[in-house]
């Protein structure tokens, strides 16, 4: 069985590799994207001005009424201080060609007080300039930068998360190759079987090239063992969650499907204009925030116009982005005709419900604040070092196997003269 076990790791870890690598280096930077990127761009995140701060949906209203082509589709209500307003945009649909317009971006930046449009760029633009650095490194995190076809663009999302579950199924089968072959005679369980075990989860000092590249590979992989199942886990579910993750959920254990859960989405060139506006969004969601004896006020909302959907969150200043959204409530309701249609309380709800809750928090290390970060940064620096690793040990077994097969084949031919 052993002898299997090693095939299958060995070519699943080839096969998984190259994703690997990229994930693990792009999931250590962008543990700290809102940081890195405000430090790269003072010019878009600060502002400039000094008063009293427009209204946000006149910010708003100023950014559709200089681009007819866009409509708002995301926007915090009240900017952090010294900091400009960041509009997000979705392209309308072009009337003459029946779909969206192609825009160059969908991130606008507004100063508070003037109303003045100061920056604007395209989230996960392939480029290595410092304005698209972060989002383009986030992007290729989950989808490669794999383009269009077919009318989705999620081909690079369904190509990662079947690596992902692939990731997880190796996980294990790697834990099971470590652990020593059976009783050796004359020797116990226990404490025997324990001495046999114990060198797997060590560096040998002063060893070669090779041993030190396999002891590198095997024991670090032994003692991040549950970081790399719980990032193999969070990796597959959240890349496969409509797909495969949230139904098999709802088969092993109650959801309460939310309006994403539950709702279709249009084609992408198809989205549902909102039959309403902003301020009867707010003021519904702030009348049911209040009816409900909620304490955290409005901080963002946001439109999903491909599934007709309006949500809006509260939370106080901070803890959207800190606490990876366990902090924040949402209420959701219909684009077309303003109903509401559902909530999302952290922590709330049943063991399913509060599981798919968990696995972005989990997976970013937001749940554990600061030292969650730290450690899925130093974790992204682990699974590329594995992924490394692995495919040096296959190289070098691959070249001695090919040594032997040439020798070999050397000595027969001098027998043979």
């Amino acid at each position: 069985m052993r002898p299997f076990l090693v095939l299958l790791h060995r070519w699943f870890g080839l096969f998984i590799a190259a994703f690997l690598i990229i994930a693990g280096l792009t999931g250590a930077v962008i543990s700290w994207d809102h940081e890195l990127d405000e430090w790269l761009n003072p010019h878009l995140f600060e502002s400039q001005s000094q008063g009293e701060p427009l209204p946000t949906l006149a910010l708003v209203h100023k950014v559709e009424q200089a681009d007819p082509r866009v409509r708002a589709s995301f926007f915090q209500l009240t900017p952090e201080p010294g900091h400009n307003a960041e509009i997000w945009v979705d392209a309308r649909v072009d009337p003459d060609t029946g779909r969206r317009y192609s825009l160059d971006y969908d991130h606008v930046f507004v100063d508070p007080v003037t109303g003045e449009i100061v920056g604007r760029r395209l989230w996960g633009r392939i480029s290595l300039h410092p304005e698209h650095l972060m989002s383009f490194l986030y992007k290729l995190h989950f989808t490669l930068h794999l383009p269009e076809w077919r009318g989705t663009d999620r081909w690079g999302v369904w190509l990662m998360g079947i690596a992902a579950l692939v990731w997880l199924v190796d996980t294990f089968i790697a834990f099971v190759i470590t652990m020593p072959r059976g009783r050796r005679r004359g020797r116990s369980t226990g404490k025997g079987w324990w001495r046999r075990w114990r060198p797997a989860w060590l560096i040998r000092r002063n060893a070669g090239g090779y041993k030190l590249n396999f002891d590198i590979h095997r024991a670090v992989g032994l003692w991040v063992w549950g970081l790399l199942l719980m990032l193999a886990f969070t990796s597959f579910s959240l890349n496969l969650y409509r797909e495969v993750f949230y139904p098999a959920m709802s088969l092993v254990s109650e959801t309460t499907p939310g309006p994403f859960e539950s709702r279709t989405p249009t084609p992408r060139h198809e989205p549902v204009e909102p039959a309403l506006g902003w301020q009867r969004v707010m003021d519904r969601a702030r009348a049911e925030a209040h009816r409900r004896g909620w304490s955290q006020p409005l901080g963002d909302l946001f439109y999903s116009d491909n599934f007709a959907v309006f949500g809006a969150r509260f939370f106080f200043p901070g803890e959207d982005h800190d606490s990876g959204g366990m902090k924040v409530k949402s209420l959701y309701f219909d684009g077309r005709n303003g109903t509401l249609i559902g909530d999302e309380v952290p922590w709330e709800g049943t063991a399913a419900d509060v599981f798919s809750q968990l696995q972005f928090p989990l997976h970013s290390g937001r749940i554990a604040g600061l030292p969650g970060r730290i450690l899925v940064s130093l974790m992204g620096l682990a699974v590329a070092t594995l992924s490394v690793t692995g495919v040096v040990i296959w190289w070098r077994k691959r070249s001695a196997r090919r040594r032997s097969v040439r020798n070999k084949v050397a000595r027969l031919a001098v027998k043979g003269v």
